[in-house]
């Protein structure tokens, strides 16, 4: 390893809490080499931000006990030659780590809306921190600020500006003086006024302006923006899509090189870690069970943890009805003394779950020949979903089409995956067909019943026939809603906090009278929290007390609740780490051949699309790119849209500048 930038040592984290005290970081040591990147692997709550944050300062003394060593070092000259003596960040105080924090070293949260402040532009934002750790005026760090916009590709350049600004003065020629053509200078000034005026633009912006990858993009501008040694990047690129994800790597890893910084990259996606890092640590419990360079852990892990990280995701190439998980390979066995131990299963028990996965693929393979196709559970017929654009005082400008002209056909007990980027349409085209949405023309027929809600009559007695109309439309809902759920993507945001689950999951019952008697309704919620693996004794808990993969679980059940024929699952496995994935997808799979479901899957990652589907829809701008079946979508895309998500899905290979 090359000359060690940080070096933890026996790093211990606790959090006291009324009951007792709780363990997030139990003795883990690690190095980071100059221009060197380090994954830290590891599901939710394995302590993998928890140290992040214990290696920034930024944890509560009040509540929290850090012990251990974290040593910093800054080099001198800017050949790294030489550095200064090391800094234990722990031994600090608040003054004295801020001379640190953001400066010598800068984290990259997971969230990046709720990491900006809302009631400020990004300008601000951006040269409050610059600012902070420099001695420079606050022009100097609007400048520097755009700059730093510009080189995470959120601005184009200097250059390019000019060019768009020189086309642009082109094309208005025809209406100038012959006089003001022939002066250079003012022609000159007017394109360095338009090109700052474009900076400043995108400097007064405010986050809600941004997309998601813009957001993060200019955390990573302020990350950077004080030339740090050691840049902490925490998940951050979780729950994007996959062609940002793929840009935002790619991005890191430029930065990377070109500043010579370290990197500590902390995922729960090994998928990711193989693109962009050099060594690995993986987390469990809030201990390091494995560590080595990424070659080792990739081609030898020793760890049964690793080996169940590396089985999770969906793969593109090899098809399968079930997804191994993280127990397939391991059980945790509680010692005598209270410590933890994770044990190997056999390796033929590993090799049975295997054999049966293959088997119970090839099995599957026949059934999109035995679709009927006479006899479609939903169509969807040329429907058309706008958003109003408002103009001078609130008038209608024009129509933003999220969903234009889309036909599709679904058949009973189908899996039809629906994929693309964040904006494509996808989450409006499933609220339109289930009616959340009023469309602005179109059909959707379900088991052959038109099911669109009425158009409204403009005539001048058309009043009754309205009212008329919506009554029987109100009518029908009741009947589609007893046969057509949805899971939403955010679990924790579909659930009441201040209900119990039991009462979440009972309450569909309640409102369509299902059940004679509340006894029944109770029996009804414990056979469906038991059904999708929870304890039926935990109903009286609340969502806050379950983990996020438990909480879909929760929603899961709720939908099932009235025993619907289709379900639509909108991005429900998106933001949940590849272990719990793999669960709730094979869950989705078990409850679809038990209750004969048929599903709508919305994602993203075509991986995850391709795992669960029978048949693709490719959506870009609100239109359907390509459809298909989810082999001839990976092996034969017809589209440049549908090879640029392909291309976009890590893939699991290590990069080659990991070899040498």
């Amino acid at each position: 390893m090359q000359y060690a930038v940080l070096n933890v040592n026996n790093l211990r984290v606790e959090f006291e809490t009324d009951e007792r005290t709780l363990t997030a970081v139990d003795d883990i040591s690690f190095q980071v080499g100059r221009g060197q990147t380090l994954g830290i692997v590891g599901e939710s709550g394995s302590g993998k931000s928890v140290t992040a944050l214990a290696i920034m300062g930024l944890l509560s003394t009040a509540t929290t006990q850090v012990s251990g060593e974290v040593w910093f070092q800054i080099p001198e000259s800017e050949d790294y030659n030489s550095y200064s003596q090391p800094v234990n960040l722990l031994q600090l105080s608040s003054t004295q780590k801020q001379t640190y924090r953001g400066g010598q070293i800068s984290m990259i949260f997971q969230e990046p809306m709720t990491s900006l402040n809302p009631v400020f532009t990004i300008g601000f934002q951006l040269t409050e921190a610059i600012i902070q750790h420099q001695k420079i005026s606050p022009k100097q760090a609007m400048w520097k600020a755009a700059s730093l916009l510009q080189e995470v590709k959120l601005l184009p350049s200097d250059d390019q500006l000019m060019q768009q600004a020189l086309e642009e003065q082109n094309h208005q020629a025809t209406s100038r003086s012959p006089q003001e053509l022939q002066d250079k200078r003012t022609r000159k000034r007017e394109v360095i006024q338009q090109v700052n005026a474009q900076k400043r633009a995108m400097l007064d912006r405010y986050p809600h302006e941004l997309s998601g990858g813009q957001l993060q993009r200019v955390m990573i501008a302020m990350a950077i923006s004080c030339n740090p040694i050691l840049l902490i990047a925490d998940e951050p690129t979780t729950a994007l899509d996959v062609t940002v994800q793929a840009t935002i790597l790619e991005l890191l890893q430029e930065l990377q090189e070109y500043r010579g910084m370290a990197m500590i990259f902390i995922t729960h996606d090994l998928g990711i870690v193989a693109q962009i890092a050099d060594q690995v640590a993986v987390m469990f419990q809030g201990k390091m069970v494995e560590s080595g360079t990424i070659q080792q852990i990739f081609t030898a892990p020793q760890n049964p943890y690793t080996k169940g990280l590396l089985a999770c995701r969906p793969t593109l190439d090899n098809p399968a009805v079930r997804l191994p998980t993280v127990a397939d390979f391991m059980e945790v066995v509680t010692l005598e003394n209270g410590e933890k131990e994770i044990r190997e299963k056999p390796q033929a028990e590993v090799n049975k779950i295997y054999n049966n996965i293959s088997n119970i693929a090839l099995s599957s393979k026949s059934f999109l020949s035995s679709l009927p196709s006479d006899n479609t559970l939903l169509s969807v017929k040329n429907l058309r979903v706008g958003f109003k654009i408002p103009g001078v005082l609130g008038q209608t400008k024009r129509l933003f089409m999220a969903v234009n002209d889309v036909s599709f056909e679904v058949y009973p007990g189908e899996t039809l995956g629906l994929v693309g980027e964040s904006g494509c349409g996808k989450s409006t085209l499933a609220r339109a067909i289930l009616q959340l949405i009023k469309p602005l023309s179109g059909q959707v027929l379900f088991e052959g019943e038109d099911i669109t809600a009425p158009y409204l009559q403009t005539a001048i007695f058309s009043g009754f026939n309205n009212y008329r109309n919506q009554q029987q439309f109100n009518h029908k809902m009741r009947w589609v809603r007893r046969n057509m759920q949805i899971i939403f993507q955010d679990p924790f945001s579909s659930l009441d906090p201040r209900i119990s689950i039991g009462e979440a999951v009972m309450e569909p019952l309640i409102i369509h009278q299902v059940g004679d008697n509340f006894q029944e309704k109770c029996d009804r919620v414990a056979y469906l929290l038991e059904r999708v693996g929870l304890n039926p004794d935990l109903m009286r808990r609340y969502p806050h007390e379950f983990s996020g993969g438990q909480r879909q679980r929760i929603c899961i059940a709720r939908a099932l609740a009235l025993n619907p024929k289709f379900i639509i699952c909108d991005e429900s496995v998106s933001a949940l780490d590849v272990s719990v994935q793999a669960q709730v997808l094979n869950l989705l799979k078990e409850l679809q051949s038990e209750f004969n479901l048929t599903y709508i899957f919305i994602s993203h990652d075509l991986s995850v699309v391709k795992f669960m589907s029978d048949r693709i829809i490719v959506m870009n701008q609100g239109k359907i790119e390509e459809t298909g079946t989810a082999e001839e979508i990976y092996r034969y895309p017809k589209q440049a849209y549908t090879r640029q998500l392909i291309a976009s899905i890590p893939s699991g290979n290590i990069r080659s500048s990991n070899f040498n």
